[in-house]
């Protein structure tokens, strides 16, 4: 193994230790995910986080959906459960270079819920997308791109609140400039931009690889606090996550969202569930400051921040729009809430920013939810999705997990 995947290797291990991975407060809060469990026959189950151990809780609730939807998924967390494992030998085992099939790991904790994302719900973010519009998904044109757009509308649009009249007046100067855009639309007026960005059970979690597409060349990561929702459209807890971008394509035309947002492990999301409880309020979630760390094959370093206290749509807006009255999810969601996190360092070519290498590995951290580390390959050498819903169906019934 050469420097740059020893190096590689090391910084995936350390972000799989205890003291790493868990919130500061370690298992003080209801802490929740899912393993795969050896076994005959082996499966997921959703697990709880009790002091520095892993319990099976799968025959009181066989999917994360049933326990988040749950009329108390805290009290209902505290299942009695099977003993697998120390939470130290299970995270080591969920590198997904050095798994023992023998031993369980960590797998992404949701399931059954739909993932969606929202996009635009930054001001700095939103200026980036801006960029790419106007680039076409040309990474070289975006340093000049960027000064022309900063110097007609500014580099700080926090102070509007979407949909409000002095937003409504910032439109229409812009339309007479014609500077408006689609992503000034869902980031300054009335209604945000929600989108699906994976299935139910693609999902990668912490340890594994994420994954962007061979054909891009100018993509990020993106991190960011993801509200877990059941499906009476309450908030019961969070985690993070990663939602992978490929600035290209996206650039190129709006209506390529799909493919630039929705590939092969293009959605990280752990390391676990943390339940709203007395040690963790929505209140909380709207003030997290999420950090980001990378670290190349290349000896490229990068770090970013995204702030919630910046962002322009409150978390509870944000889910008011995705579920409701105009759209159901009978098992529940989980939501991404966007980043004002948006990459312009440059690489390789001056002026042309940041893009990912194969071999990166992305740290995803805050002191309330732990971390999420993951390596970056491209979609198609990532391992393929194949355990779906039927797939999960079929192993509970297998193990007896589907009594009621």
């Amino acid at each position: 193994m050469d420097a740059g995947r020893r190096g590689v290797s090391s910084q995936l291990s350390r972000a799989l230790r205890p003291d790493v991975a868990l919130p500061n407060d370690g298992t003080a809060g209801t802490l929740v995910g899912r393993a795969w469990v050896p076994g005959d026959p082996p499966g997921p189950s959703v697990v709880a986080l009790r002091d520095e151990s892993v319990f099976d809780i799968s025959t009181t609730v066989p999917t994360m959906s049933d326990l988040c939807n749950a009329p108390d998924p805290v009290a209902t967390a505290a299942a009695t459960g099977t003993l697998i494992g120390s939470i130290d030998e299970v995270l080591a085992n969920s590198a997904y270079d050095a798994r023992d099939a023998a031993l369980p790991w960590f797998l992404a904790p949701v399931d059954l819920q739909t993932v969606k994302a929202s996009g635009v719900t930054f001001a700095t973010s939103l200026l980036e997308r801006v960029i790419e519009e106007q680039a076409a998904g040309d990474k070289a044109k975006a340093e000049a791109i960027r000064t022309q757009i900063t110097a007609l509308i500014g580099d700080d649009l926090s102070r509007i609140v979407p949909g409000s009249q002095s937003a409504m007046r910032l439109k229409e100067h812009l339309m007479a400039e014609g500077a408006w855009s689609q992503y000034l639309e869902v980031g300054i007026g009335p209604d945000a931009e929600v989108f699906t960005k994976a299935s139910p059970m693609s999902a990668v979690g912490t340890g594994s690889e994420v994954g962007v597409r061979r054909d891009s060349g100018w993509n990020n990561p993106e991190p960011e606090l993801v509200m877990v929702i059941a499906a009476s459209g309450h908030i019961v807890g969070a985690v993070l996550g990663n939602d992978v971008n490929l600035r290209d394509i996206e650039g190129r035309s709006a209506l390529l969202l799909g493919k630039a947002k929705d590939n092969n492990a293009s959605a990280a999301v752990g390391p676990f569930i943390r339940l709203l409880d007395e040690t963790l309020s929505l209140d909380t979630l709207r003030s997290l400051i999420i950090d980001l760390v990378l670290h190349g094959d290349d000896g490229f370093t990068m770090v970013g921040t995204n702030s919630m206290t910046y962002i322009s749509r409150d978390i509870e807006d944000l889910v008011a729009a995705t579920i409701g009255a105009h759209h159901q999810y009978p098992d529940g969601a989980v939501l991404f809430a966007g980043t004002m996190f948006a990459p312009t360092q440059d690489r390789d070519v001056p002026g042309e920013g940041f893009t990912h290498k194969v071999g990166d590995v992305v740290e995803i951290s805050c002191p309330e939810l732990g971390t999420l580390v993951n390596r970056v390959d491209h979609c198609e050498s990532v391992e393929p999705w194949t355990f779906g819903t039927g797939a999960l169906m079929r192993n509970l019934a297998r193990r007896g997990l589907l009594t009621h």
